[in-house]
Order: C-alpha cells, then structure tokens, then sequence
C-alpha cells in the first residue's frame, strides 16, 4: 500500500487506523518520525492540479481541511461573538501556498465567463484569498479594513461605478464581514459578480439577498454566550483569529 493511501486510510478513520494496516505497514509507508514533511508532499500532490476540469466536492474540501489540521474542536468565542465548539482555522491552508491556490481556482470556475474586474475582500483572511484571486484572473485586488470598528476603505483603495466586483472571504458563521463588504460595494455603484468563500459554518443559512457560493458547507453548532453548554461544563474559552484587525 503506498503512502498516500496509508493516509488516506488513517484520516478517513477519524484519528483510527484501517483494520488493513498495522503499525509496521505505517512504519514502512509513511515513516512516522517524518510523517510532517509526507503529509506536505501528498497534499501537494493532489491539490495543485492547473489543468484540473473536474469540479472537487465539498467532502473533498472537507477531507483537505481536516488533513491540514484545519478543523478543531474545544470552545471557542467566533468574532461573531458567538461560542462554538468547532473552529475552522483558515490558516492552516494559508500556510500551504500550492493548496490554497488551488482551492481559489476551485472557487474562481465557479465564476467563469463573469469578466470579474476587482476583487474586494474584508481583512484579514479575506486579503490573502483576494490577493491570490487577482493574481490568478490578472485584476485588481482590494480590502475593508476596520476604521472605528466598522469595515472601510482605506490605503488608497476605491472602487468604481459599474465596476465588476467579485467579493470573497475565508470563512463565514453570521456573515457579517461580508454584509459590511457588500454595503461599501453597493454605495460605490459596482456591479456585484457575486460572493464566494471557502466555507459556510452556517450550513447556507446566511442570507447576503444575493446567491453566495461555498466550497463547503458545515452546520456547526454555534451558541449566544448566556446559553452556552460548553461554558457550563468549565470549559476554558479560547479566542482565535483576529477581529481586531
């Protein structure tokens, strides 16, 4: 059995290995001591494919996500202000140049033929996916950024009437991001090609009054802080990411 499948086998068992494999078939696969740097050659191996026509699934975003360690659990305070005990950790793809271009090609055939002119995204994770966007379709990319606590924007950037404008962002519980990116577009008079992000933890449930497109979904349970189960078990809160910025 080759390596990759050795991985394929142990992820896809949730954290288990396949009743096939024994620790001494893994030893010899993947050799556990450098399993790190064969995990990176794998996902680069299946993630940047160019000339790639068939479409991935959501699973198989998914199954990148969670081999990337990008899907964690324990109990966290979302910027929505919400608390969850999932957490989808965006930059374990930015730190995989080669994967993370390959989901925003994924994620821009979605968009053909919409002659998109700039790419508009909210700080912080949504610049980096803008950045590869715009460099991908050879446009413009710009970014909101908080100003007295509500997104703008700023360094220059402007955006012009009837401009075609492709707004994405990394990943979305309540949207709020994107609302405040839609309204700054909208009061500009561009054109709206329409949303696109990498994942919706809503599950679809967001609603922009404009069709948005994920490359996954999830429905995670999210919950108001007065209410929450996990603050009741003791649970200490973490907060990752970065509203402030």
């Amino acid at each position: 059995m080759s390596s990759y499948n050795c991985l394929r086998a142990f992820y896809r068992g949730a954290g288990s290995l396949h009743p096939a494999l024994n620790i001494c078939n893994l030893n010899i696969c993947c050799r556990l001591q450098g399993v790190c740097s064969t995990l990176n050659e794998q996902l680069s191996a299946i993630s940047y494919q160019p000339s790639a026509k068939k479409m991935m699934s959501p699973q198989e975003v998914e199954s990148l996500f969670i081999k990337c360690g990008a899907l964690l659990s324990g109990h966290f305070l979302l910027s929505s202000g919400l608390h969850s005990d999932a957490y989808l950790e965006k930059f374990r793809i930015f730190e995989r140049p080669f994967l993370h271009s390959r989901l925003i090609q994924e994620l821009l055939s979605r968009f053909s033929g919409q002659a998109i002119e700039t790419v508009l995204a909210p700080a912080l994770g949504g610049v980096i996916m803008a950045a590869e966007a715009a460099r991908q379709l050879k446009i413009r990319a710009v970014f909101a950024e908080k100003e007295e606590g509500k997104l703008t924007l700023r360094r220059g950037f402007s955006l012009k009437q009837g401009e075609k404008v492709l707004i994405v962002d990394d990943i979305i519980t309540t949207g709020g991001s994107v609302k405040e990116s839609l309204e700054i577009a909208r009061s500009a008079g561009v054109e709206i090609v329409g949303i696109g992000v990498l994942a919706d933890r809503s599950g679809g449930k967001v609603n922009f009054g404009i069709p948005h497109i994920a490359l996954m979904n999830l429905s995670l349970p999210v919950y108001q802080p007065d209410n929450c189960p996990i603050c009741a078990k003791g649970i200490p809160l973490v907060k990752p990411g970065s509203r402030k910025i």
